[in-house]
């Protein structure tokens, strides 16, 4: 079974910032990408930033500039660092393995921006 476990979320102030770790129960260069998504109460699900087996990454244009995807295939962890934290960024952040037709999911972290 392959498992993904998100940590570090937490409540911070707007301006703030987090690191959120996404730790895969095995090789994450099993995956094809590995991404962030997020969903906000009464929304839907969206995307967040992504990247590929060869680094390639993806950022949705609200969090470009302020978010960076990076990757640790030692550690078998993909992470998300996020600045300038504004309230509307306030969601359940979820990471997702995608191999070939399969997609795997965290169980989700929350992060809240609020003063």
């Amino acid at each position: 079974q392959v498992q993904l476990v998100e940590s570090g979320g937490g409540l911070v102030q707007p301006g703030g910032s987090l690191r959120l770790s996404c730790a895969a129960s095995g090789s994450i260069s099993s995956f094809n990408a590995m991404g962030w998504y997020r969903q906000a109460p009464g929304k839907q699900r969206e995307l967040v930033a992504t990247i590929t087996g060869n680094g390639s990454t993806n950022y949705a244009d609200s969090v470009k500039g302020r978010f960076t995807i990076a990757r640790d295939n030692a550690k078998n962890t993909v992470y998300l660092r996020m600045n300038s934290l504004r309230p509307e960024d306030t969601a359940v952040y979820y990471c997702k393995g995608s191999k070939w037709s399969l997609a795997y999911w965290g169980q989700g972290t929350q992060v809240t921006v609020s003063s």
